[in-house]
C-alpha cells in the first residue's frame, strides 16, 4: 500500500471572521492569527489560514489545538479535505487563471 496518496494526505483550513473595533478585539485577532502561524499555518486569504497534515490523525491534532487558542469573539470555521481535493482548487486573478501554490512542507535529506 502506498502510504502517500492524495486521499490520505490532508489540507486543514481555517477561515475566521473576528471583530477589530476595540483595542481588545485588535489583540485578540492579532493573537490568533500568530498563533495559527506558530502551528506551521499559512496565510491563503485574508482570514483563510491552510496547513498541510500528513494524515487525517495528524489533522485532529492540530483541530484540536486551534480549539485551544480560539478567540472569546468572532467566527471561526475548521475544515479538512483530502490533497485532491485541495489540488481541484480553481484560482483567479480577477478574470485570469492563476498557478496553485504548493503550500506543503517538503522534507528534504542530505
Amino acid at each position: 500500500m502506498n502510504r502517500i496518496s492524495a486521499y490520505r494526505v490532508m489540507w486543514l483550513l481555517v477561515l475566521f471572521d473576528l471583530p477589530t473595533e476595540t483595542k481588545k478585539d485588535k489583540k485578540a485577532y492579532t493573537d490568533f492569527r500568530k498563533n495559527l502561524q506558530k502551528d506551521g499555518f499559512t496565510m491563503f486569504q485574508f482570514s483563510i489560514y491552510v496547513r498541510h497534515c500528513a494524515s487525517a490523525e495528524n489533522a485532529a491534532v492540530h483541530i484540536k489545538r486551534v480549539k485551544s487558542f480560539l478567540p472569546d469573539y468572532g467566527n471561526v470555521g475548521i475544515i479538512c479535505i483530502t490533497d485532491k481535493q485541495f489540488g481541484e482548487i480553481e484560482l483567479f486573478n480577477g478574470k485570469k487563471p492563476r498557478p496553485a501554490i504548493a503550500y506543503g512542507q517538503q522534507l528534504e535529506l542530505f
